[in-house]
């Protein structure tokens, strides 16, 4: 299964505290095998995984068993070390995702593992709708607690909208085009480009 990373990049190697955004599919797991990832391990880390399609099966040294399905989000905590697997199920025909990696603080580095699982209500745009995963956005907030203060969001435009989103100005921002075109503060992106938006400068004393 091919898997494109848009973060990090020659350009840039973090968005905040976002160290990795890998985006995998449409894929007909039919043709590839779909997503069949062993147990490995992970520290000093959290991993986002989110997806537009399929079925994916998670196991962890916690004892977590889960499942991660579109719309829902599955929030792991590497902390001071933990093992987990990931699997495509059978009922998966087209898997489609991303996967976010966030990278933690110095003083949380060696935090304890954890699981975490949330189903983001939609929040209705004029043109559009999101789904607020962690942080704030539109009047939502994710009850999931995160190390650094972050903002994830899955929003969906309706064709030919223009949305305006009130965002903190202190935070990096970037946008994972998954399916279209758009166009960003003026700039173009296409599909599994990722556009950034620096911080605004402090005011002046």
């Amino acid at each position: 299964m091919r898997v494109r990373r848009t973060l990090p990049q020659r350009a840039r190697s973090l968005i905040g505290a976002w160290c990795f955004a890998d985006h995998y599919g449409p894929d007909d797991v039919t043709d590839s095998g779909g997503m069949v990832v062993p147990p490995h391990p992970h520290t000093g880390l959290q991993t986002v995984s989110w997806l537009f399609s399929g079925e994916i099966e998670h196991r962890d040294s916690l004892g977590s068993h889960a499942f991660v399905r579109p719309g829902e989000l599955n929030l792991m905590t590497g902390g001071h070390g933990i093992s987990h697997s990931e699997v495509s199920t059978r009922n998966t025909r087209i898997l489609h995702g991303a996967q976010l990696w966030v990278a933690l603080p110095g003083e949380h580095r060696d935090a304890p593992r954890d699981f975490q699982h949330h189903v983001p209500a939609p929040v209705p745009l004029d043109g559009g709708e999101a789904r607020v995963f962690l942080g704030t956005l539109a009047g939502d907030t994710s009850p999931v607690p995160t190390f650094t203060p972050l903002l994830g969001a899955e929003i969906t435009l309706d064709p030919g909208a223009a949305v305006t989103l009130a965002v903190d100005p202190a935070f990096e921002h970037g946008v994972l085009v998954d399916t279209g075109d758009i166009l960003l503060t003026g700039t173009p992106l296409k599909p599994a480009e990722l556009g950034y938006t620096p911080p605004a400068a402090p005011p002046s004393p």
